[in-house]
């Protein structure tokens, strides 16, 4: 699955496609710790296994590309307690410029015609900025403050937890099946 947005193009990632992602956050603690699943320190082994996670095409994931710049984050689906979670990150040299809303946007784009109803976020509560990209793309606070491990902090951080009622929010509707 790709898409294209104004100005990224979304892809998956390929096994060669390690040395990018390494490029991106293998020496920013900064951009990792605000991570739940990756861990600290962020090495060869840990981008090749990311590079190399097989798609769920009801939870896709996808590299985050600027063309003619290459890989600059991730931004995908993924799976929190059961309930569908959005999930992104954008390297460091390139925070500033609205990729991280573009991204996490097309993804909810392509969670709305896969027929997602309702998609779950959140970001550890040292990282407001995180809550500034979720609101903006319709995400509310469900008032609840979550345990959520960190790999890469090594413990349980408290989460600050979003949800999104997709049928409330325009975007494209799932394609219907011609009887």
């Amino acid at each position: 699955m790709f898409h294209r947005s104004e100005r990224l193009f979304l892809r998956p990632a390929f096994p060669e496609d390690w040395e990018a992602v390494l490029a991106c956050i293998g020496s920013d603690l900064g951009v990792v710790r605000n991570l739940a699943r990756a861990p600290w320190p962020y090495g060869e082994r840990e981008a090749r296994e990311f590079a190399a996670l097989p798609q769920d095409m009801g939870l896709p994931h996808f590299l985050v590309t600027l063309p003619g710049t290459g890989v600059i984050g991730s931004a995908g689906l993924g799976e929190n307690d059961g309930q569908p979670e959005l999930g992104y990150w954008i390297a460091r040299r390139f925070w500033g410029h609205g990729y991280a809303t573009e991204a996490a946007g097309a993804v909810l784009r392509i969670a709305r015609t896969l027929g997602h109803q309702r998609l779950m976020a959140g970001h550890f509560i040292d990282n407001p900025a995180s809550g500034k990209v979720l609101r903006k793309l319709g995400f509310e606070p469900t008032g609840r403050i979550v345990k959520r491990h960190s790999c890469a902090r090594g413990g349980v951080v408290d989460s600050v937890e979003y949800v999104l009622d997709c049928d409330a929010n325009a975007g494209p509707r799932p394609m219907e099946r011609a009887a």
